[in-house]
């Protein structure tokens, strides 16, 4: 009878069968087969895939009449995610071969090591099997080994606490979708054909940033003046009840030289920073010029290679066992990086940094030493160089002495309120290791730090400050700031944070310029939209957590705790419905009707069929069902439709990608014609179009503006590639027959041509103002042109 053994990836894969001996095997009696996931192997189904027929068409409208949706509506269908076929494959013949099932996916505070393996469970039908859990705290060989030995009995997939709690996370998360539908239909109405999406993590992101952003825009420096002293060693001496003055000439010159006291002499320590999380490796790269998105895919590279250890962990310390393993490879890997392993003599377990606790550890250099970093920058780049400079670095300085400095307090001894601090330096210690400020954005430098520590006299000196203004948002302070409010883990922190200022996507919320961030104009449309909602509460992660621990610990159903959901849409519907007036007001934006839109399989669309969502109107003409199903199908469609200036024409055309302003589109392309036929309300004659076709150039003067009616002239010509008139308003050394409405005459033009000055009346502006000018014809940024004077 043979023990499946089920671990959440291959790399975990191959640690279990290295502990236990081989792929398949027995370990101490038992017969053996490491099997494996690659994360999550499903993923929910669309939401109107998941309700009953009747509702689906509701379900997939983004309108906002459809919302809430109700939980209990809900299947929770999953789908199989892409490229896994083959994973679920192998995963389904060899849970096929098993007595016994071994849950040895990642034990995680959310529970998502759970999740992945008992969606698979569920999806593949094996639930009724002899379950069981190992639980270890590390994949080093000891701890698989014993998690092996002492597996827990499992039931059921519903008696395990930790699943529940992550399927209610998941669950939640699926239905604030319902938020970014709001949002979407708010940004529509005031004339934005934005996607902007909202989630716990995202909109957090979105509301830190603008804030913060509107702090830093809005602040306004305000100067003050005070009294204070400094000394020959440049240390200075305050009186925090010394009161400051707005301007110079005000201060009260009542001071003088006077001998400083020394009060107190204290050793003090500083312990090395903390082991980094992605989210930290990433905001210090960001300051080299790595985008997120660069380091996530390089580390993923590197850790595959095993030169660096699991990226997307959740815990900040190692186990013992972990450290011991890397022990030997410690030298090594401080060559690799330049640092002195003679620096290194604190080797022993520091509190601070190991704790028997955790999965894979923080991340750290991997068990594969690189030659050198040139070898690693060959391989994986400058990112990858940067990646296993820093993480080695600040791993290394966890083995490095405390930094030790000598404090000294004293005051100005005619005027004791002045009180002056000096940390001297004694043993610098990790510090020279590892600088946690020099890769990111300007250091935080110890402003008491003294060479000399206090001096023996202090004058007195007017010193000059003002307010601080807020720090510019960067992601360094936005990923403190989550790491603060308890928001994501490292890992979500920077592939979220990589989604949304991806410059490549549609609609990006957030945009990097240097190390600055800013909102986009979909994130300044979220951060209007977000004050006061549920979504946009910073403490809705917390909720959310305080929530799955009650699940898990059966004092509440995920039911009970999804039905508040439906009450916080309807909520949020009015919040964004206000904010978005104030938003339109602010904004000099108008409210606009928003366009129904259509969606189903596009049966032709490059590339092969796909689900495709577009407009359901066109120059205002409705679709039909009838019209959706054949554009759909790739078929052409006809129907009546106004022009800008409101006049009838019959348009022929099919579905297609359009282009708006360098953004595609898929919707109602109409169709070209291949010859020429109208263009400005007029129709050209047979003998015309043969012209045209045949490369002639015309001039016509019985052209009909749209926007004004008025009747204009130009030369034309037919752009055979482009399949569309292009006219030509004068060009070279000869004038237009016409400028904003007035068509010259034939003696006009001579004299204009000649260079002379003509009066002309009657003209009109852009703005549909008439006005008179003297004008001619003369060469003005590189071309000829018409240019009025008002003399």
């Amino acid at each position: 009878m043979v023990a499946i053994v089920v671990a959440e990836k291959p790399s975990a894969a191959r640690n279990i069968a290295c502990a236990l001996g081989g792929t398949r095997g027995s370990y101490k009696g038992t017969a053996y087969e490491v099997a494996s996931l690659r994360g999550h192997l499903y993923e929910f189904a669309q939401p109107h895939a998941m309700v009953d027929s009747s509702l689906a068409d509701a379900y997939q409208k983004w309108d906002l009449g459809n919302l809430p949706w109700n939980p209990t509506d809900l299947t929770w269908k999953r789908a199989p995610q892409k490229n896994v076929a083959d994973v679920i494959k192998a995963l389904r013949s060899a849970l096929g071969r098993g007595a016994e099932i071994v849950i040895a996916t990642d034990l995680d505070p959310s529970g998502e090591g759970d999740l992945l393996f008992w969606e698979a469970i569920d999806e593949l039908g094996f639930h009724g099997r002899k379950f069981s859990r190992m639980e270890f705290t590390d994949e080093s060989k000891t701890s698989i080994q014993r998690a092996f030995e002492r597996r827990r009995p499992v039931k059921s997939m519903q008696d395990e606490g930790d699943y529940r709690k992550a399927m209610y996370r998941s669950q939640f998360d699926f239905l604030s979708m319902q938020f970014t539908r709001i949002a979407t239909a708010m940004g529509r109405q005031s004339g934005q054909d934005l996607v902007l999406r909202q989630g716990r993590l995202k909109s957090a992101m979105v509301s830190l940033v603008g804030n913060q952003q509107k702090a830093y825009d809005a602040y306004v420096k305000k100067p003050f003046f005070q009294n204070r002293f400094r000394d020959e060693n440049d240390v200075m001496y305050t009186n925090p009840d010394e009161p400051r003055c707005d301007q110079r000439s005000r201060v009260p010159q009542q001071y003088g030289r006077s001998a400083v006291v020394l009060d107190s002499k204290a050793d003090r320590r500083t312990a090395p920073p903390k082991l980094l999380d992605l989210a930290s490796l990433s905001s210090m790269l960001v300051g080299k010029g790595v985008k997120a998105n660069l380091t996530l895919s390089t580390y993923q590279k590197m850790y595959e290679d095993q030169v660096v250890s699991y990226p997307r962990t959740e815990d900040k310390t190692v186990t013992p066992e972990q450290l011991k393993d890397l022990a030997p490879l410690v030298d090594r890997i401080a060559a690799v990086v330049g640092v002195d392993a003679a620096l290194l003599t604190h080797r022993q377990p520091r509190p601070t940094h190991v704790k028997p606790q955790g999965a894979h550890g923080a991340n750290r250099p991997g068990p594969k030493v690189p030659s050198s970093l040139d070898e690693v920058e060959r391989k994986y780049g400058k990112a990858g160089r940067f990646i296993y400079e820093m993480l080695a670095q600040n791993y290394l300085a966890m083995l490095a002495e405390d930094y030790l400095y000598e404090q000294q307090r004293g005051h100005v001894q005619e005027y004791p309120d002045f009180v002056g601090i000096a940390n001297v330096p004694k043993s610098p210690g990790w510090r020279s290791v590892f600088d946690p400020d020099g890769a990111g954005d300007a250091a935080e430098a110890d402003e008491n730090e003294s060479a000399k520590g206090l001096g023996q006299t202090a004058e007195p000196f007017i010193f000059e400050g003002a307010n601080k203004r807020p720090e510019h948002p960067t992601m360094k302070w936005l990923m403190k700031q989550l790491e603060k409010r308890d928001v994501g883990t490292g890992a979500t922190r920077t592939s979220t944070y990589s989604e949304v200022t991806n410059d490549k996507a549609k609609y990006p919320l957030l945009t990097e310029k240097g190390r600055k961030l800013r909102l986009a104009q979909a994130g300044e449309m979220s951060w209007r939209l977000l004050p006061g909602t549920h979504i946009g509460d910073l403490g809705l992660t917390e909720k959310v957590y305080a929530d799955m621990r009650d699940i898990a610990s059966g004092t509440a159903t995920a039911e009970e705790r999804l039905a508040v959901v439906a009450d916080w849409v309807r909520e949020d519907i009015v919040a964004m419905s206000r904010n978005a007036a104030s938003m339109r007001a602010e904004l000099g934006l108008e409210q606009q009707a928003v366009a129904a839109r259509a969606q189903g399989v596009w049966q032709a669309a490059p590339g092969g069929p796909k689900k495709v969502a577009f407009k359901a109107a066109w120059s205002g003409h409705e679709f039909g069902d009838d019209e959706v199903e054949r554009l759909l199908a790739g078929q052409t469609i006809s129907f009546e439709a106004r022009s800008r200036a409101g006049k009838p024409f019959t348009a022929t055309g099919t579905l297609g990608v359009g282009d708006f302003e360098g953004r595609k589109f898929v919707g109602f392309q109409l169709e070209v014609p291949d010859k020429p036929t109208m263009w400005s309300g007029r129709t050209f004659t047979p003998s015309e179009v043969t012209m045209l076709l045949a490369g002639q150039e015309l001039q016509i003067d019985d052209f009909v503006s749209a926007r004004t009616g008025k009747t204009f002239g130009c030369k034309v010509s037919w752009d055979a590639k482009a399949k569309k008139i292009a006219p030509d308003f004068g060009s070279g050394d000869e004038p237009p027959r016409s400028w904003c409405q007035v068509t010259f005459t034939d003696a006009q033009r001579k004299d204009l041509a000649a260079g002379k000055t003509i009066q002309g009346t009657g003209f009109v502006s852009a703005k549909g103002k008439t006005f008179d000018a003297r004008i001619s014809w003369k060469e003005e940024g590189g071309k000829k042109k018409i240019v009025p004077s008002f003399d």
